[in-house]
């Protein structure tokens, strides 16, 4: 007798589920990772007598690596059959690097488990945002994006406290907390594992986003009916942000400039975990926004945001004030994060997204070093005020660039 079977998970479910779980992992990630991070300056200095420079070094050689990576295997992930291989293997290396640093007894030791946990982030990156790119319908990709932000930001709220209720109930054990990452780690492993899916690739399926006209924004500059190839306006797109991220320099200045408005030690990292509730926030509406106004508009919101931040920091004199500007910056994240790579995905042809984010990815990690060296020569040279204004400048020029190039209209046909 022939059964009627059960109903085939369809399309849409699948990958919705695949965005929900690929969050559910960055939380589970981020609560290792940042069990860790804020650690890390103090083992590095204070146990393992390090200097600051060292520190410097090692950060940013990880970051670097990470960077060329993200590019390399964004290729790479266009030319495979699944995305799903490399997010797995990427998160894998990670989750098991990580807790490793529990055993450092020299700073070369760190910096090892630091370039491996980056060179995971650098592998997975690129394909995982491609694979939301693939799993959300293409009129709610903020929303989609925005959600996995949410999720990101969660677990980096969660992980500074959890370090914090470890280091006072265990007397301060900075190796005992490192080795308890390694929990969180294997939890995220396990769920991407068990619970996603590769979906399929379909060359026809962009969701271009659109100028308050209604003309595709990804129809302008387009010169090739290669499918693969990129458009004049995404590589100026992309251009654009690396030209924002050489000023968007490290989030330790704003942490150092809260110390000198009179935050005291122990209040820096509860500032730290503000930060961070305030993009968990507002992630989500920031994406969803996008989704209803359109991804340029969103971002020149969110960079407008950023230069009002640090123009504040600048002309700050008080604790409140840095109280007060950590929750407004946490807004420019929720505007920008998402609704970034949401415009990638919009104006990548789906056949090359993974290589469009591993572009993407690789000129915010290669622009962050130089970024937060300039940031750190002017700080030591003009002071702070004349640092963050810079940084608020050239984010305003990012964003009048951004609107200069969604402003532009094709001639029409026959003319020229």
């Amino acid at each position: 007798m022939v059964t009627q079977s059960e109903p085939a998970e369809t399309e849409p479910a699948r990958g919705w589920r695949n965005v929900y779980v690929l969050g559910i992992v960055s939380f589970f990630t981020d609560l290792s990772t940042e069990m860790i991070y804020p650690l890390l300056p103090a083992f590095v200095t204070a146990v393992l007598g390090a200097s600051t420079t060292t520190l410097g070094a090692i950060e940013g050689a990880a970051e670097s690596a990470s960077s060329l990576l993200k590019v390399i295997f964004g290729n790479l992930a266009d030319r495979m059959r699944g995305r799903k291989p490399l997010v797995l293997v990427g998160y894998a290396i990670s989750s098991a690097a990580k807790p490793f640093v529990a055993l450092a007894a020299a700073p070369w030791h760190v910096l090892t488990v630091r370039l491996a946990d980056r060179a995971g982030k650098g592998i997975r990156t690129a394909p995982r945002d491609a694979l939301i790119s693939d799993s959300a319908p293409g009129e709610a990709r903020g929303r989609a994006f925005g959600l996995q932000r949410t999720f990101d930001h969660a677990g980096a709220v969660c992980g500074p406290l959890v370090a914090a209720g470890l280091m006072s109930g265990f007397g301060a054990d900075y190796r005992l907390v490192f080795a308890l990452s390694a929990i969180p780690g294997a939890v995220c492993v396990l769920f991407l594992a068990g619970l996603v899916r590769d979906v399929p690739r379909r060359s026809g399926d962009s969701h271009p986003s659109r100028l308050p006209g209604g003309q595709a924004l990804s129809s302008l500059g387009s010169e090739t009916g290669d499918r693969s190839q990129f458009s004049r306006v995404l590589r100026a797109y992309l251009a654009i942000v690396f030209l924002f991220t050489l000023g968007n320099s490290s989030d330790a200045f704003l942490l150092l400039r809260a110390g000198e408005l009179g935050l005291s030690a122990a209040a820096v990292p509860m500032a730290w975990v503000v930060l961070h509730i305030a993009k968990m926030a507002t992630s989500m509406p920031g994406g969803v926004l996008s989704d209803r106004i359109g991804r340029a508009p969103t971002i020149v919101l969110g960079w407008l945001v950023y230069a009002l931040t640090y123009a504040g920091f600048a002309y700050a004199s008080t604790p409140t004030h840095a109280w007060a500007l950590f929750c407004v910056y946490g807004l420019y994240f929720g505007l920008t994060e998402g609704t970034e790579k949401a415009l990638v995905a919009d104006l990548a042809p789906a056949l090359a997204r993974g290589r469009a984010f591993g572009w993407f990815n690789g000129a915010i990690g290669l622009g962050a070093l130089p970024a937060s060296l300039t940031m750190g020569a002017v700080w030591q040279r003009f002071g702070a005020p004349t640092a963050l204004l810079l940084g608020a400048g050239v984010a305003l020029l990012a964003a009048l660039l951004l609107l200069a190039l969604v402003g532009r209209r094709p001639a029409p046909a026959g003319t020229g």
